[in-house]
């Protein structure tokens, strides 16, 4: 089927539509893959904006639109140098912060709870490292996803994709 046989929006109309109260802030990410991943599972669920920090590369790139097959001209992003700095301001301007990450007193995906919340934004770090100790500390919390295998994490752009999912059933209206 072609887009307009799926009535999929336009990137303007996209640009133009309720979003997701929700933004991803990918944190020293450095496969350009997972970022365009993130941009197209972002662009899915009308995620309000993609935060990128530190290393992360940012558009336009021939290897993030790869994978990101033009998401990347629809979901509005921001560059921040540094992860401190764009947290705070989310703070500033009324967001409730999680990291994705395996912390003490984590919140469980599948586990019962609810986003009291209007504005949320989820932190993702690092393919090796995960998310900087230094930026917990202003996180309101933590998400972590259960694990029932041998390996103890997931590939940060399917880690993304999982969290964007969960929190879009929690918060859509």
């Amino acid at each position: 089927m072609t887009t307009e046989e799926m009535h999929r929006m336009t990137v303007d109309e996209f640009r133009e539509s309720e979003k997701l109260p929700l933004v991803v802030v990918l944190d020293n990410v450095r496969s350009l893959n997972n970022i365009g991943s993130v941009f197209r599972t972002s662009d899915a669920f009308r995620v309000e904006r993609i935060c990128l920090c530190g290393i992360t590369a940012t558009p336009p790139h021939r290897e993030i639109h790869k994978t990101a097959l033009g998401a990347e001209e629809s979901v509005a992003w921001t560059y921040h140098e540094d992860a401190r700095d764009c947290l705070r301001s989310l703070k500033e301007q009324g967001y409730t912060i999680y990291a994705v990450e395996q912390v003490d007193d984590s919140i469980k995906l599948n586990a019962q709870f609810e986003i009291h919340s209007p504005r949320l934004a989820i932190v993702l770090g690092n393919e090796i490292e995960g998310v900087q100790e230094t930026l917990l500390p202003l996180c309101d919390g933590s998400f972590e996803i259960p694990q029932f295998g041998t390996k103890h994490s997931l590939n940060v752009s399917c880690a993304a994709a999982i969290v964007i999912w969960e929190m879009f059933k929690r918060l859509k209206v």
